[in-house]
């Protein structure tokens, strides 16, 4: 019984240092149904870092194409390109959200319904260069989830 009792209480120890190890929270996360014949999508989410991060990349089992994008408005077009890294500032939350930075999935081969499940895995690098994973279970939601007005669009990589 006393060797049962200690492995209980290291497996919670281990747990809890595993959660304690976190260095970044991710809330909301969901991605973006799409048309059948659509090739590309965004992922959306909330992050916060205990200490200055940043997100460095993607990927998931839904496609080989993963990138971390941002959409900026210039001269009235609004624009989309990759970017290196989200900066992740210690205590403030970052939302990726669709007409801002999001998380792009690209070059699919099957249409992502409302309501699936699509795994991702994000990579967080901190200050002094410590990368960490975080698995995540975005929901896809309906298409017209947050659009935002029709507008010129264009596409840099």
């Amino acid at each position: 019984m006393k060797n049962i009792t200690r492995s209980i209480y290291i497996a919670f120890s281990l747990l809890a240092a595993a959660s304690a190890h976190a260095q970044v929270t991710v809330k909301d996360a969901w991605v973006r149904a799409t048309v059948p014949q659509q090739r590309a999508t965004g992922a959306f989410m909330q992050l916060n870092a205990a200490k200055d991060s940043k997100l460095v990349s993607a990927s998931s089992s839904l496609t080989a194409v993963v990138e971390v994008h941002e959409m900026t408005m210039q001269d009235h077009i609004m624009r989309m390109r990759q970017i290196p890294a989200i900066e992740l500032p210690a205590g403030k939350t970052v939302e990726l959200k669709p007409g801002g930075y999001h998380v792009m999935l690209m070059d699919l081969k099957q249409q992502v319904k409302e309501g699936e499940i699509v795994p991702l895995t994000l990579v967080f690098e901190s200050k002094d260069g410590k990368r960490e994973s975080v698995q995540v279970k975005a929901q896809v939601r309906a298409l017209n989830t947050a659009a935002k007005p029709e507008v010129s669009m264009e596409h840099k990589h």
